[in-house]
């Protein structure tokens, strides 16, 4: 077909209407559907816009009839026609485009398709790698194209707001040094310097700081970042943040600007008002209430601590206070969804255990007394049990003691979790809160000494940095997530300016100072000369996509995303390179097989 052939699209399957009538058109777009009726020939043609219904009328041309007659599903087209109302009988509610249809004088083929590996529906069920192999063709169904489309309207909004805050959109690098930022870096062999390697960022952490040295005061970044290790579905080897940096700012200035740029967002994207503000919970009360740092909260159940176990005659209790853990419980509530056979029981406590819970305890409330389980050793002080934890007929009361104070919350939080979605207690709407109050440090006891919780960067709160050294434990940071429905949605923290300052954290973090020069010269270099008061956050763009889309796992909001294996089937990729360019840049493949 010549270029002079080609009928370009004068507008999209989308966008006719009834005051459309009478207009000639050209469309172009993929065949979605084709029904032959003989006489009449239906045409769906669709492209990323909606669908328009083509129609061959029994009166058109031999020419037109035959070329109708050759088209299959997903054939490449162009239509020229008229637009024409649909009887009122036949008007199509569920399509945009359903007062109208296109009555065909001209079909050309544009290009064929071969045989189709699934078929192109508004969600597709094939399977997840087959989808990922052919994803030019999972991008064309009308669902994935919405999550891209409202991908790039989120994305946009985001632009808007900070153009319009005055911050200044700057590009960091992507082949940096390699720095310890919590996961394992991606590494870049450089063939100019045989033997030395570039890594790719984890995050733009410390350039962004490097920014603020230099007077940016107010940078933002779309930013592609990449971390080394096993994939999840809320987790990419290679994902996009919105990076966030400002000088002369304290915490609350940088939740103020969240909370004013997500409102702004979801107005203009979803038409949903938000919060001005958003609740805050330290991180001790997060946990003991929901079990976890990052609580969904559109849905209660919230856990408590269980005050009938000191002195009780069930050993598991006691001897879990007297190693200084603690003993938690949450009342599960009757439920039509779900009977509390010993089945589930076992089933919440499979959940529990994951997190490191010995068992899970139970007793059953009925008729004002307490039954199974545990429940012969509080036979003397149900009534107290049932109206400290307000438990009704048919609840039931789950219980975890553990020496460990985390593993005992997150693994209460787990069994909440599960009770929530089996009890389909989760509501809908987005239910945002702030997590303060981070510990600063957290002990490694696998290497033996302490590290980051967050990064090495992050402030204390000022009531601790004169006992540093000398509790680690108990020092708070200047540190904040942001949680949304449950997933935690950005992380930040108000950053350490003062050169001292940093190096005293290094060496908690058991990085001397001459390996702290060795790793983050740079940013100590630069620390010498006047560092402003900064602080920033990162919410994750991936994340934020899933959520508003209702999916549950990035991969359904990436264009050509990696599969659970951490691999491309659309290009086998990670793939073997030629030994040339191994030679190149002076590499020789060791693999496990040649190991053995």
């Amino acid at each position: 077909m010549s270029e002079e052939a080609f009928l370009q699209r004068t507008t999209t399957c989308g966008a006719l209407r009834a005051c459309d009538e009478g207009k000639s058109v050209v469309l172009n777009g993929w065949v979605h559907r084709d029904r032959n009726h003989g006489a009449l020939h239906f045409i769906n043609l669709r492209d990323r816009y909606g669908i328009t219904q083509v129609v061959v009328d029994d009166d058109a041309s031999a020419e037109l009839q035959e070329a109708a007659g050759r088209i299959k599903l997903e054939y490449c087209i162009a239509v020229k026609g008229i637009v024409r109302r649909r009887p009122d009988s036949m008007i199509n509610p569920d399509m945009a485009t359903g007062e109208v249809e296109v009555k065909a004088e001209h079909i050309e083929i544009l290009s064929q398709c071969a045989v189709l590996p699934f078929m192109i529906e508004d969600e597709n069920n094939a399977k997840e790698d087959l989808r990922l192999k052919y994803r030019y063709l999972d991008l064309r169904s009308k669902g994935m194209t919405d999550r891209i489309v409202m991908r790039h309207k989120i994305i946009k909004a985001i632009r808007e707001y900070f153009y319009k805050t005055d911050f200044l959109e700057i590009e960091t690098p992507t082949l940096i040094r390699s720095t310890p930022e919590g996961a394992r870096d991606f590494l870049v062999p450089s063939r100019i310097y045989p033997g030395k390697f570039f890594a790719l960022p984890q995050s733009p952490q410390l350039y962004k700081q490097l920014l603020m040295v230099s007077g940016m005061d107010k940078y933002f970044q779309i930013a592609r970042c990449y971390r080394d290790e096993d994939p999840r579905g809320d987790r990419q080897l290679e994902f996009t943040q919105l990076d966030i940096e400002m000088s002369y700012v304290k915490r609350d200035d940088v939740l103020a600007l969240i909370e004013d740029l997500f409102n702004d967002v979801f107005k203009k994207v979803l038409d949903v008002d938000l919060p001005k503000t958003f609740m805050r919970l330290s991180y001790n009360d997060a946990m003991n209430r929901y079990g976890s740092d990052k609580p969904d909260l559109r849905f209660g159940l919230e856990i408590k601590d269980f005050p009938f176990a000191e002195g009780c005659a069930f050993n598991a209790f006691t001897e879990a206070l007297e190693k200084g853990g603690c003993v938690k419980y949450i009342v599960a509530p009757k439920s039509e969804k779900k009977e509390y056979t010993r089945k589930y029981i076992t089933e919440l406590e499979d959940a529990a255990k994951v997190y490191g819970a010995k068992g899970l305890a139970w007793m059953k409330v009925q008729e004002g007394a307490v039954s199974g389980g545990v429940s012969k050793f509080f036979a003397d002080k149900a009534a107290d049990i049932i109206k400290e934890t307000g438990a009704q007929d048919g609840d039931v009361i789950l219980i975890i003691a553990h020496e460990n104070w985390k593993k005992c919350c997150n693994s209460m939080g787990a069994v909440r979790n599960k009770l929530g979605a089996d009890l389909c207690l989760i509501g809908d709407g987005y239910a945002f809160c702030w997590i303060i109050d981070f510990p600063l440090f957290e002990y490694n006891e696998e290497e033996g000494h302490w590290e980051a919780a967050h990064h090495m960067f992050s402030m204390p709160q000022a009531e601790y940095i004169d006992t540093l050294e000398s509790n680690p434990g108990d020092v708070k940071g200047d540190l904040y997530d942001l949680v949304l429905n449950g997933y935690e949605l950005a992380s930040g923290s108000i950053r350490i300016h003062d050169i001292e300052l940093q190096k005293r954290i290094f060496r908690i973090c058991n990085f001397s100072d001459e390996k702290a020069q060795e790793r983050f010269g740079f940013l100590l270099d630069a620390f010498r000369f006047s560092p402003p008061p900064h602080g920033g956050i990162a919410p994750g763009i991936d994340r934020l996509c899933m959520i508003i889309s209702k999916v549950n796992t990035i991969r359904e909001v990436i264009a050509f995303p990696k599969n659970t294996a951490a691999m491309s089937p659309m290009d086998d990729c990670p793939a073997e390179v030629e030994d040339i360019q191994l030679r190149e840049l002076c590499l020789k493949i060791d693999t496990p097989e040649q190991k053995d």
